[in-house]
């Protein structure tokens, strides 16, 4: 398992909730950060690189 970071990112731009995921893949992770894309932006990163940004829905 691997250890990725969602942050929730508030109108403002700024981050405004860090979650830690513990995913077998980088595609697990990005299912379960697009999830979270629920009315706010969230960023997927994996240690310093940022692996994908979903917009609210």
């Amino acid at each position: 398992m691997q250890q990725y970071r969602a942050y929730i990112m508030g109108l403002d731009g700024h981050i405004e909730l860090q979650l830690v995921l513990m995913c077998k893949d980088e595609a697990e992770a990005k299912k379960r950060a697009r999830h979270l894309a629920d009315g706010c932006d969230v960023e997927l990163w994996y240690q310093d690189r940022k692996i994908a940004e979903f917009k609210s829905e």
